[in-house]
């Protein structure tokens, strides 16, 4: 880890710190890139993680979407041709955390019927590209 990150890799590549993250926004811009940043291992670190599946009506989901993102914790956010149209991705610092955070949604929003689901398992993909 390092303190100026795109400094460091603009020195690695003969590149001007401001070129590195000008071709960066450009790539971001063009749907190239759409995040960059550590991924870490929540597990490891003691946190408490669930994928939820929501069963929200279509006249609140707008408002479903606004509450699930105010949240730091939610990861991802997708709609989905389903019953369960809404699935979201949440991590907290402990499970009793998480809960909390899941009731408070049920009751913003009025939409109980959301699904955790814990993984009993993980599956890493190590997907590396020779550039």
């Amino acid at each position: 880890m390092v303190e100026e990150p795109f400094k460091t890799v603009a020195d690695k590549v003969g590149l001007s710190e401001d070129e590195v993250l000008k071709r960066i926004r450009n790539l971001k811009e063009e749907g190239i890139i759409r995040r960059i940043g550590a991924v870490f291992d929540s597990k490891k670190m003691g946190y408490a993680s669930t994928l939820c599946a929501a069963k929200v009506p279509k006249n609140n989901l707008r408002k479903f979407v606004e509450v699930v993102n105010s949240y730091p914790g939610v990861t991802h956010n997708y709609r989905r041709k389903h019953d369960y149209n809404v699935w979201f991705t949440f991590i907290a610092p402990d499970q009793e955390t998480l809960n909390r955070c899941l009731a408070e949604i049920r009751d913003k929003t009025g939409v109980t019927d959301i699904i955790s689901m814990t993984a009993t398992q993980t599956f890493k993909i190590d997907a590396t590209f020779e550039l």
